[in-house]
């Protein structure tokens, strides 16, 4: 049976509370849903760190680091600017983070990179991990499922931590 998205949240919390660490969010087409889902669950406060809606690609920069020339290469919906944004929200404090950027849509997407395309990286006390995965659906959809990805994606390396 697949978690809730508000399970995942609850679960996430007791596992970092148990090891005394707190989680930080970089996000881009979530748009802060990530952070969102974990902040809803009462004493969050206890083991999130910050929440970082990093957009623009030059907030991407100034806020988390990530490099000009990773931009203009890869573009933002790529794995070494993701692992870069989830290194960022290390670099400020936390102990463990997880990163979006994607194409939620409807438009934006390109035949390399189509609308749903999300990557992912997660990192736990400097290990960072990243993946790419795609999702159907409008807008709306696409964050969603992006948002439960994230958050399952963490519980899923917590667990083995």
């Amino acid at each position: 049976m697949t978690m809730s998205i508000e399970q995942q949240a609850a679960e996430l919390g007791v596992l970092l509370q148990a090891r005394g660490w707190v989680v930080g969010t970089a996000e881009s087409c979530t748009g802060g849903m990530v952070a969102a889902a974990i902040t809803d669950i009462a004493g969050s406060s206890g083991w999130f760190y910050e929440g970082l809606v990093t957009y623009a690609n030059h907030s991407k920069q100034r806020l988390l680091g990530v490099q000009q020339a990773d931009l203009d290469a890869e573009g933002a919906v790529s794995r070494t600017v993701i692992e870069a944004m989830a290194r960022g929200v290390i670099a400020r404090g936390a102990q463990v983070s997880v990163a979006t950027s994607g194409i939620a849509g409807p438009g934006g997407g390109s035949v390399e990179k189509p609308v749903g395309t999300v990557w992912f990286a997660w990192c736990i006390e400097g290990l960072v991990v990243s993946e790419c995965a795609h999702f159907a659906g409008d807008r709306q959809q696409v964050r969603g499922k992006a948002t439960a990805y994230a958050l399952s994606g963490l519980l899923r390396r917590l667990v083995c931590v």
